[in-house]
């Protein structure tokens, strides 16, 4: 890469043609760019462009000279006038790349049109229009190819951006792993520090969105290794939105004089770089932590600038956020009108930005912080608009606050029958609404935890797995599909084909089949329903003379689960006859037992012990492991 004192040089040489000197031109242009020092990218422009709002100059220079300076100019119109909150840069900055696109496409150069696309994505991400900017990394993505890593790297860069802005982390999550290979292949250190500033930022997301301490500790170490990365490219910009960061998240965990330190380091290095609305960052974030101290009018005071500043220019996602920050402190200060106006307000500008993330929490927060105050047919109003907006978000603690909310609304109108007239009881059933939020719920977390209803059960914290069976049997049959069964495990790729169609139909995998011996019949269903979730066959019986029965019979059985204190015959009694009968010596047992009988059960054959109650949440996992280790027996 050629020195900014290099292109200079060349950009005075005589020898060069007017176009030559255009390239050479954007090519410094880009660089300072690539810094940060928009301004000075602006400067290097030259004669070719006066600055935003006005054309640049490509009279008689050929067509892709022009369409370099329009991509160019472009682009710097988006960061200038995101920096200075300039009204309507956003969208001349889509006129200026979207016509040197057009001017790429005629000449064929399919790596300009991918940078274009880029750029476009930018500046729809900054407007909160989240959908365009993924169709457009989506289709630059596709002309690149493997040569062109510099550009892929930043399409990837960009993408993670836009998902973890949508609130779509484990996909921003996902396209983040994907990327770390061509990362390493990466020599510039501002594009390591952009990586590593951007899985900080996942990373923090979902720490707090599923209270993962760890992924809070492991942002902390990127957001050193972004600090470092940036600080070695000489990138202050970058360091200061590092800083802004880790303001908020050590906010998050009660460290507020040390939040605040970050913060006034952001405050400095943003008021040096005349950074307008990177700075109502800084006063937003800080108006948080107010908030979380409980200095309330002190956040209201602040975060007043924040979204004037905000409102003259297109960070409209910014603004939404801003607002919402500006209501949850009105509504403190117990200002409800003026609150519930500027929520509002949040939930509109997040809607005509198409960032439905950012109004749906603008919604939540009317139903969190002024439940009490408006009126029941404005609250089912709220949350069936809440649900709207958030129906696609992955952020599980937005789900929660989404199941709280509709919960909170559901208890107000028991509380007070006297519902208002004006609903619209035919297209509207809050009954109805609420089985949906928890049928969402659940498909997501199944998703999640890869089909496995015992970590679903954990991720949508129903503490006992056979709590979300219980559910999917009685109010949500058709998620069943989604829960995974267990299949016995292939112990080599390599095909036999010499094996008989007889052969290969016996080895097809069956239905793992569980005797149950329990006497308790709520207990005995309550565990019925959850190995059947897992795609088990379950044969429950009451009493040990029976379940000896069933154990000297021929019935296949794949694991044998006892309780101890049983009519008739105990259940240490049942694994000895068990293990003395042939066909049971190696089937795996199960005592399941509030008997503090342990020793003697593994000394009359039993596998695994497990208390009652304390133990009934590992039944599953029990399950799976002797199954599995059973398995690796045969083979």
């Amino acid at each position: 890469m050629n020195s900014t004192r290099e292109l200079l040089h060349q950009i005075g040489d005589p020898t060069h043609t007017p176009d030559e000197r255009a390239h050479l031109r954007c090519h410094l242009a880009k660089q300072l760019e690539d810094l940060g020092n928009y301004e000075a990218a602006r400067e290097a422009m030259g004669n070719l462009w006066e600055g935003v709002g006005e054309r640049p100059i490509v009279k008689d220079l050929d067509s892709q000279t022009s369409a370099e300076i329009l991509l160019r100019v472009g682009a710097l119109t988006g960061w200038i006038g995101s920096i200075q909150q300039i009204e309507g840069a956003q969208a001349t900055s889509k006129d200026l790349i979207t016509e040197s696109m057009t001017i790429f496409m005629s000449a064929k150069r399919s790596d300009k049109v991918a940078e274009a696309e880029i750029e476009l994505a930018y500046c729809y991400w900054r407007e909160g229009a989240f959908d365009e900017a993924r169709v457009m990394l989506q289709e630059a993505m596709t002309r690149l190819r493997d040569s062109d890593k510099r550009l892929k790297a930043i399409a990837l860069l960009r993408s993670t951006l836009v998902e973890t802005s949508a609130k779509r982390l484990h996909d921003a999550l996902r396209i983040h792993t994907e990327a770390v290979p061509l990362f390493e292949t990466i020599a510039s250190d501002a594009l390591k520090g952009r990586f590593h500033y951007g899985f900080a930022m996942l990373l923090k997301k979902l720490g707090i969105s599923e209270q993962r301490k760890d992924y809070i500790d492991r942002a902390l170490i990127e957001y050193a290794a972004a600090s470092f990365y940036f600080e070695q490219a000489g990138l202050s910009r970058y360091q200061a939105c590092v800083e802004n960061n880790l303001g908020f998240l050590i906010g998050t965990i009660g460290k507020f004089r040390e939040a605040h330190e970050h913060l006034d380091r952001a405050q400095a290095l943003f008021t040096s770089l005349n950074d307008k609305v990177h700075l109502a960052q800084v006063d937003e974030t800080r108006a948080r932590v107010l908030i979380a101290e409980k200095r309330i009018a002190e956040a209201e005071r602040v975060v007043r600038p924040a979204v004037k500043m905000l409102e003259k220019g297109g960070e409209q996602s910014l603004l939404a956020e801003a607002l919402t920050t500006q209501g949850i402190a009105h509504a403190r200060m117990h200002h409800q009108q003026q609150a519930y106006s500027t929520l509002m307000r949040a939930v509109k500008v997040g809607e005509d930005a198409g960032d439905s993330e950012s109004a749906g929490l603008a919604a939540l927060v009317i139903i969190e912080e002024l439940s009490a105050e408006i009126s029941n047919d404005n609250l089912v109003t709220t949350v069936q608009h809440a649900w709207d907006l958030l129906s696609n978000t992955q952020d599980m603690s937005t789900l929660k606050r989404l199941i709280t909310c509709a919960c909170k609304v559901v208890e107000l109108l028991h509380i007070h029958p006297g519902f208002p007239p004006s609903v619209d009881w035919k297209n509207f059933s809050l009954k109805q609404l609420l089985h949906r939020y928890e049928a969402h719920f659940i498909e997501l977390a199944l998703t999640d935890a890869d089909g496995s209803v015992t970590q679903a059960a954990h991720l949508l914290g129903l503490g006992h797995h056979q709590n979300l069976g219980s559910l999917l049997n009685r109010r949500h049959k058709n998620l069943r599909k989604a829960r995974r069964r267990i299949t016995p495990r292939r112990r080599s790729i390599i095909p036999k084909l010499n094996r008989s169609r007889s052969e290969e139909a016996d080895r097809k995998p069956t239905i793992v089949r569980i005797l149950h011996v329990e006497d308790n019949q709520v207990v005995a269903d309550a565990v019925k329903e959850t190995l059947e979730v897992e795609g088990w066959e379950v044969d429950t019986c009451a009493e040990g003379s029976a379940g000896l029965k069933k154990i000297l019979s021929n019935a296949r059985y794949d694991l044998l689960l006892l309780d101890d204190d049983l009519p008739g015959l105990s259940g240490i009694e049942l694994v000895r006859r068990a293990r003395s009968t042939g066909h049971r010596k190696n089937t795996p047992i199960i005592v399941l037992s509030a008997a503090l009988g342990e020793a003697a059960a593994r000394e009359a054959g039993a596998n695994k012990f497990l208390h009652k109650p304390e133990d009934v949440s590992s039944i599953v996992k029990t399950i799976r492991g002797l199954l599995r280790s059973a398995e690796d027996l045969k083979t």
